[in-house]
């Protein structure tokens, strides 16, 4: 049977949240067509073995869950699971010539003695729990607003209830608060992370996009828990696939969206299927699950500037977990949560400053962990009996400018210099761990922002395609729209029957499905 002519809603776009609208409307009752041009479905959040002869199937890119709305999981009966990380994070270093460390998790006593162990005494402790129960009450008052229309910068700030939260992480800069609330230079680090997750920023950069970074860190599912997805990142996509499939909606890969023509009622979308030239199909929405200078290069509008990536992702696959110089610590918990590497404050500080110059940070910082230990599911059987497990790490401070000139020598030697810096927390050079492939090679690959930006058309390599938003309207602007509308959801673009409903909606950002559910929702007049 031939593809019709026209469809409630072509959707542009095959990552996760393309393929959660794909879902919604299908279900709804509606003719979807989704267009990816890549040879399979999920952008970003797949699964793959990245190592020749290795059956690891590990999660390339985006890798862990926060942001998911199990309202999402249930609307669309997704067959998905993810498993909690008993320990939060441990953060090696070097007090008073010996190593030690900061293990976050395993209970509040645990976690307590830890701080102790660190710091001499109580004070920071103390410190950690009121500041994360203040951004705990801030998730369960923000995160089911996510999936709501788009509210008003007052009504959240109403709904907050919080004027000290409220200015500690939408007004100032979050080293006001970090600084107001921590003394160890440890500790703030270890805060101050969750705000330069793919964001390019210092402590106190006015324009608060770390802020806007934590926030999305800290408040998802309400509690801010990072969990691992059962299988991988591509469980969650392949079932979300499923679910749209079974409720109607048409799949198509290989095929690429060349152009996008609407009056505000009606749209066309053309688009190209390998070598069998070009088709135009009629929609009465299209929603659009790329890049806000992908859009407006299909509306033939002038692309804005993108925003900077800055990260380092490098997938391992170990024969066996290292062993660390804090003896105290089992690696199973140390490398089961965020194990934290030349992330003290002023690390941070000094790996951004040499990086806003243009030079790769001298100590690179970067954070890492291993899904196998909570989910082994993601290898072999024998290379589970054998005691193979992956590493994932995830670099800080290392925005696309520094390889503009020589991007793979810069590369390698970034990739040196960051494993240089977890050696030195380990007992054994992590080289001597890595397995080889089947031609004899160590498992281990590195990712920049430039590879991001060819691989998967991220612009500038920014995983979030662009500067993240707060998750409100400003109070001047029509938040409400047309009923029904892309304003009312925050996924509006300049034609009022084209919605964005990729990373770069407001509220959008992360493995969350959210914006591919308020481009539905707006679609369908919710």
């Amino acid at each position: 049977m031939s593809d019709p002519a026209a469809y409630d809603a072509v959707i542009v776009g095959g990552g996760h949240n393309g393929l959660v609208a794909a879902a919604y409307l299908a279900r709804a009752g509606r003719s979807v067509l989704l267009l990816e041009r890549l040879a399979g479905t999920g952008g970003a959040a797949v699964s793959s073995r990245p190592f020749p002869g290795v059956d690891a199937r590990l999660s390339r890119y985006s890798y862990l869950v926060s942001l998911l709305p199990k309202k999402i999981v249930r609307d669309l009966d997704l067959d998905f699971r993810v498993r909690t990380r008993t320990i939060s994070s441990y953060t090696p270093t070097e007090r008073a010539g010996r190593p030690t460390g900061l293990l976050v998790g395993g209970g509040e006593a645990r976690t307590r003695r830890a701080f102790a162990r660190l710091t001499g005494g109580e004070r920071e402790y103390d410190a950690w729990r009121d500041f994360y129960a203040m951004t705990g009450q801030v998730a369960r008052s923000v995160f089911p607003t996510l999936t709501e229309p788009l509210p008003g910068r007052a009504e959240l700030r109403a709904r907050v209830d919080d004027a000290t939260a409220w200015r500690a992480l939408f007004e100032e800069p979050l080293g006001t608060a970090i600084e107001e609330r921590f003394a160890d230079d440890l500790v703030r680090g270890v805060v101050l992370t969750d705000a330069l997750i793919g964001t390019f920023a210092d402590a106190h950069d006015p324009s608060l996009r770390q802020n806007r970074c934590f926030l999305y860190h800290v408040i998802g599912g309400g509690t801010g828990d990072w969990n691992v997805p059962v299988g991988g990142m591509g469980a969650l996509t392949g079932a979300i696939a499923d679910s749209a499939r079974a409720a109607g909606a048409r799949l198509r890969t290989g095929c690429e969206a060349t152009r996008i023509d609407s009056d505000g009622v009606r749209a066309a979308v053309t688009y190209r299927e390998g070598d069998r030239g070009e088709r135009t199909v009629d929609a009465r929405h299209v929603l659009v699950n790329a890049s806000p200078q992908a859009l407006a290069t299909l509306l033939g509008d002038e692309p804005p500037e993108p925003a900077e990536g800055a990260q380092l992702k490098v997938n391992m696959l170990l024969k066996r977990l290292p062993r660390l110089r804090d003896t105290s610590v089992d690696p199973r918990e140390a490398f089961a949560g965020t194990f934290h590497i030349a992330e003290g404050y002023e690390e941070l500080a000094t790996a951004y400053a040499q990086a806003a110059a243009g030079a790769p940070p001298a100590a690179p910082p970067s954070e890492i962990y291993c899904h196998s230990l909570t989910d082994p599911t993601i290898l072999a059987p024998d290379l589970v009996e054998d005691g193979y497990q992956t590493l994932t790490l995830f670099g800080l401070h290392t925005p696309a400018r520094v390889f503009a000139d020589d991007h793979d020598a810069v590369r390698d030697d970034l990739l040196q210099s960051t494993l240089a810096q977890l050696d030195k927390h380990l007992a054994e050079p992590i080289a001597d761990c890595l397995a080889p492939d089947a031609e004899g090679r160590p498992c281990i690959e590195a990712r920049t922002p430039l590879d991001l930006e060819r691989d998967l058309r991220l612009p500038g390599g920014n995983i979030f395609h662009g500067d993240l938003a707060f998750p409100y309207a400003e109070d001047t602007e029509a938040a409400g729209g047309a009923e029904g509308g892309g304003a009312r959801w925050g996924v509006a673009t300049r034609h009022a029957n084209v919605l964005l409903c990729g990373a770069g909606a407001v509220r959008g950002g992360g493995v969350s499905g959210i914006p591919g559910h308020n481009a539905a929702m707006a679609a369908l007049g919710e």
